[in-house]
């Protein structure tokens, strides 16, 4: 929630961004993060334009969408992979130290056996 009144006229009152030659008034908490995303969408659907050669905005659209979406796609599995690999290093700290512990008793042990 908006924590004075100047923010809270932000939000009320919106965002102009332009996408794709098309304005368009939009809400948001963070003027600035809306626009950035208007940007990379605008972006998204200029590249897919000039790769296809379509002019049919609709479909440069669901193009633009379905890359955002790959995009996305692949970061939440190098998230998820990263995670795995983070857990499996963690798993092998704990399993070093408890080999490590194991070890010094063990060495304790034939110090005072011997």
């Amino acid at each position: 929630m908006p924590e004075t009144e100047e923010q809270q006229r932000e939000v009320a009152s919106g965002v102009t961004v332009e996408i794709y030659d098309q304005t368009y008034r939009l809400r948001g908490e963070d003027p600035a993060y809306v626009q950035r995303l208007a940007e990379i969408v605008d972006g998204k659907m200029r590249a897919v334009s000039a790769q296809s050669n379509t002019v049919d905005s609709l479909r440069v659209a669901v193009l633009a969408a379905l890359n955002i979406a790959d995009e996305c796609a692949r970061l939440e599995d190098r998230c998820r992979r990263l995670g795995a690999a983070s857990d499996s290093q963690a798993s092998l700290r704990t399993r070093a130290r408890n080999l490590s512990g194991f070890l010094d008793t063990v060495l304790d042990d034939r110090r005072l056996l011997g």
